[in-house]
């Protein structure tokens, strides 16, 4: 299943590492729901998860984990071999 990443929210700052919650559509059901970033890294890295952003003009960036040296693990989204900002630019909740 993949989903398409619609919206997020941050909290104390304005960084990739401050988005706390996501929201998104399911590609198969059209269900919109909302998880914690905490539950999404999960679902990429132990179910196999796909997620991904669309600007509306069809261009998707993959959305990967990065895991920092130190500090928790987070989302960024990832197109053409570099890592890009397309989360930020989502819609604030």
């Amino acid at each position: 299943m993949a989903i398409q990443i619609t919206a997020v929210r941050l909290e104390g700052g304005s960084d990739h590492e401050h988005i706390t919650h996501l929201w998104w559509l399911s590609d198969s059901t059209n269900q919109e729901d909302s998880s914690t970033r905490e539950q999404l890294v999960s679902w990429i890295e132990n179910q196999g998860g796909k997620a991904y952003t669309d600007d509306g003009r069809g261009n998707r960036a993959h959305v990967a984990v990065v895991t920092p040296s130190r500090g928790a693990k987070y989302l960024r989204t990832h197109a053409d071999g570099v890592w890009t900002n397309n989360l930020l630019s989502l819609p604030r909740r």
